[in-house]
C-alpha cells in the first residue's frame, strides 16, 4: 500500500495558490507514478541569499515546499551560493552588484536558521549549487551555454526592455538562467517551484533536462505577494513587509492592518488551509455568519503561531484586543440595553446568534429607519468595535454581548441580553 495520499487530495493542496503549473497533466502522471513505485518526487526551490532576513513574501514558495513535504515527497532547499555571484536579473533594469563570498556565506547561515520555521529540518535536503557549478569549469560552462542562443535570452522581458532602452546587459547575466537550469539537471528534479517572475529561468531547467536525457521537470509558479499596502510587491525597502523574525505582537498587529480583500490572499498563500477550506471561510463571512474582523484575527493568530507559538499568538491576540478593540468601548459612550429578540426579527436566526445591523442602528437611535441604516452600511459609514461593518448580519459569540457602534461622529454602546 502506498504511503502517499490519493492523487486528488494531493492536487487539492498542491494547486492551491498556484498561478500556473506546466503542466497539470504531467504533475498528475508524476504523482501517479510516485504512488505506484513508492518513490517520492524530488522537489526543489532555489533561494539566492542576497539579503540576511526573510519576510512573508519569501515564504510563499517555502510553504508550497512544505505542502509537498507534508504529502511525503523529498524537498530540496537549494541555496544559490554560486549564482549569487552573478545576481538574478529577474525584475531588474540594471545589473545587480555582485556579493562577496563572505556576504553570501553569512546570509546563507541566516537563511537556514529561518527556513526551518516552515520546513521540517529532518526531512529537508539542503544543497548549495556551488557543489556542481564550481566543478563545471570554463569548458563545461561553454558547452552548457551552447544549448541556448542570444535571441532566446533577448526574449526574456527584462533583457528585451533593457536592450530596447539601450541599457547595458552584462554578458554574465545571460548565464544566470543557464546556471539555474543546470541546477535542475544536477539534482534530477521532478518539480521546481518559483514565482511567476521566474518563468524564463524555470523553463530553462526543462530545456536543459531534455538535452541531458532527463524527463523535463514540472514547473509550479506562485504569484508575487502584495505587501501591507495591498498594491506593491512585499518588500522591506518599500516598508510594506512583515519579517518572519519580527516579535509576535508586531507581526500580529501588521496582519490586522491589511484590507479585508488582501486577507483572502494571505489565507491562500500564507496558511496550510486547502482551497476548499478557504472558500468555506469566505462564504461564512459573505453570509454574515462570521465577521470579517474575526476572520482576520484567526488569520493573524494562525500565521503568528507558525513563526512563534500558539501561546505567543494568543497573547498577541489578547494584547491587540486590549489596545484597539477595548479602547473603543472604554470611551464615555451612552449605554443602551435591548433584548436579542428585538434585533433578530420574526424569523429568528436558527443555528447561530445572529442579529441584524439595521435593526441595531434603529434601536440605538443612530438611524431613523432600516432603509437609512442599510444605506449607511453600504457607504461603509458604520463601525463596530472600531472596525468598518460591511455586512447587514452580525454574529454574536455569546449573550450578553457588548458592542460599540459608531455612525459618523455618533457612537453608543449596545448591551444585548
Amino acid at each position: 500500500m502506498s504511503e502517499f495520499p490519493p492523487i486528488e487530495d494531493q492536487l487539492d493542496l498542491l494547486q492551491k495558490g498556484a498561478a500556473e503549473i506546466i503542466r497539470v497533466s504531467d504533475l498528475r502522471e508524476r504523482l501517479e507514478d510516485s504512488r505506484k513505485t513508492g518513490r517520492p518526487l524530488r522537489v526543489k526551490a532555489g533561494f539566492d541569499p542576497t539579503a540576511p532576513d526573510l519576510h512573508l513574501g519569501h515564504t510563499v514558495l517555502m510553504r508550497k515546499l512544505r505542502h509537498f513535504q507534508q504529502l511525503g515527497h523529498q524537498v530540496i532547499f537549494l541555496v544559490g551560493d554560486f549564482t549569487s555571484l552573478i545576481g538574478d536579473p529577474t525584475g531588474r533594469n540594471i545589473t545587480r552588484k555582485p556579493l562577496t563570498r563572505e556576504q553570501i556565506n553569512e546570509n546563507s547561515e541566516t537563511y537556514q536558521q529561518q527556513v526551518f520555521k516552515i520546513l521540517d529540518r529532518e526531512k529537508t535536503e539542503v544543497r548549495f549549487n556551488s557543489e556542481w557549478l564550481d566543478k563545471l569549469g570554463f569548458e563545461g560552462t561553454i558547452r552548457l551555454a551552447a544549448h541556448f542562443t542570444v535571441s532566446q535570452m533577448l526574449e526574456r522581458d527584462e533583457f528585451h526592455k533593457r536592450y530596447n532602452a539601450e541599457q547595458p546587459i552584462g554578458l554574465h547575466e545571460f548565464l544566470y538562467p543557464v546556471m539555474q537550469g543546470y541546477d535542475s539537471v544536477a539534482l534530477e528534479c521532478d518539480v521546481e517551484l518559483g514565482g511567476t517572475d521566474q518563468r524564463f529561468n524555470l523553463l530553462c531547467g526543462r530545456e536543459l533536462q531534455r538535452h541531458y536525457g532527463q524527463k523535463p521537470q514540472i514547473v509550479l509558479m506562485t504569484p508575487i505577494l502584495e505587501g501591507l499596502d495591498g498594491v506593491q510587491k512585499m518588500s522591506k525597502s518599500l516598508g510594506n513587509a512583515i519579517g518572519i523574525n519580527e516579535p509576535p505582537q508586531e507581526m500580529y498587529g501588521k496582519l490586522m492592518s491589511i484590507s479585508d480583500e488582501l486577507m483572502w490572499k494571505y489565507w491562500i498563500f500564507l496558511t496550510d488551509l486547502k482551497q476548499s477550506e478557504v472558500e468555506d471561510l469566505k462564504a461564512e463571512v459573505a453570509s454574515g455568519a462570521l465577521h470579517p474582523m474575526e476572520a482576520k484575527k484567526r488569520l493573524a493568530r494562525t500565521i503568528t503561531a507558525d513563526f512563534h507559538s500558539q501561546e505567543e499568538a494568543g497573547r498577541a491576540d489578547e494584547n491587540w484586543a486590549r489596545m484597539f478593540q477595548q479602547k473603543v468601548t472604554s470611551e464615555d459612550l451612552e449605554e443602551v440595553s435591548m433584548t436579542y429578540a428585538d434585533l433578530v426579527g420574526p424569523s429568528g436566526a436558527p443555528g447561530a446568534l445572529q442579529i441584524r445591523l439595521p435593526k441595531l442602528l434603529v434601536q440605538l437611535g443612530l438611524a431613523a429607519s432600516g432603509a437609512e441604516a442599510s444605506r449607511k452600511i453600504a457607504e461603509n459609514a458604520v463601525k463596530l468595535d472600531g472596525e468598518p461593518a460591511s455586512n447587514a448580519l452580525i454574529l454574536l459569540e455569546k449573550l450578553p454581548a457588548r458592542i460599540a457602534v459608531r455612525l459618523g461622529k455618533r457612537a453608543k454602546l449596545a448591551i444585548i441580553e
